[in-house]
């Protein structure tokens, strides 16, 4: 039975509804007394919203929120170089980084430019606070019209959080190159799943038995990934972003140290930070 005052998901579907998968993940965490993440936006999120989570499944990883920290750091240590900066987030979802790195910083005046479907976007504005530093553009990232739109003077960072995976590698690719051509000087993180993913599951990953994550075509290794400072114009370099400390033993000592162990390197995901210069 819906509950009063809650706004309804259901009709998502597809990658977008990933986005619900994904928040959450990081809700959760977030609502935990020995919370790793501190984003209580998300967690107000999922209590707005009429949704089946349960249907994801038991799992409620750390993941999640770990790749929200590692965008955080990243994000942030270009702000401190261009406080002023824009900040795009691809196919944003129900991700809530404006207001933690809001909450981070001492005086922000960063803008935001929130991009994705227009049914994610409608959510967004019914569910979330507006702020004269938001922008929202109901289009797909790969509609570069969006570009036009953006703010260059003073800086831009570009975060594609859980997006790339679910293009087409040419799509992935081309998307990088023309970000890497119409932003010099700016930065772009994402992240992409180890590279048997596509190969073990090509019809996508069951969570439970009522979800399957969507597949997920495009991924690189990190090796590979150092290789297009060499072959996309505009890369001028490519930063392999280590894994935040999570919690327990795993995910607070064991995950983190596997990520950089060498041997480990080839089969794992990536987390990945492009620098860009001039093309």
């Amino acid at each position: 039975m819906s509950q009063p005052g809650r706004v309804d998901a259901s009709l998502l579907s597809g990658v977008s509804e990933t986005a619900l998968f994904t928040l959450r993940g990081r809700a959760y965490q977030a609502g935990r007394p020995d919370a790793i993440i501190d984003d209580p936006m998300a967690v107000r999120l999922v209590e707005s919203i009429e949704f089946d989570f349960e249907k994801f499944g038991r799992r409620k990883g750390q993941e999640m929120a770990l790749r929200s920290l590692a965008v955080d750091r990243c994000a942030l240590a270009y702000l401190a170089k261009h406080p002023r900066a824009a900040v795009v987030a691809l196919a944003e979802g129900f991700q809530t980084s404006f207001w933690r790195l809001s909450s981070a910083l001492p005086d922000p005046q960063f803008s935001w430019v929130s991009i994705d479907l227009e049914p994610v976007i409608e959510l967004r504005r019914r569910l979330l606070p507006q702020s004269p530093r938001i922008t929202e553009i109901a289009q797909s990232a790969l509609d570069y019209s969006w570009m036009d739109q953006i703010d260059t003077r003073n800086g831009v960072f570009l975060t594609a959080e859980g997006l790339l995976m679910y293009l087409q590698p040419q799509e992935a690719l081309e998307l990088i190159g023309e970000c890497a051509k119409r932003f010099p000087g700016g930065e772009l993180f994402f992240d992409v799943p180890p590279t048997i993913v596509k190969k073990v599951a090509p019809n996508g990953m069951r969570s439970s038995k009522h979800y399957r994550v969507p597949p997920m075509p495009f991924s690189l290794s990190p090796r590979r990934l150092a290789q297009l400072a060499d072959t996309v114009p505009g890369i001028r370099a490519v930063h392999d972003v280590p894994m935040p400390k999570g919690r327990g033993w795993f995910f607070g000592t064991a995950y983190p140290a596997l990520w950089q162990f060498p041997p480990v390197k080839p089969f794992r995901g990536a987390y990945t930070l492009l620098e860009f210069g001039d093309v």
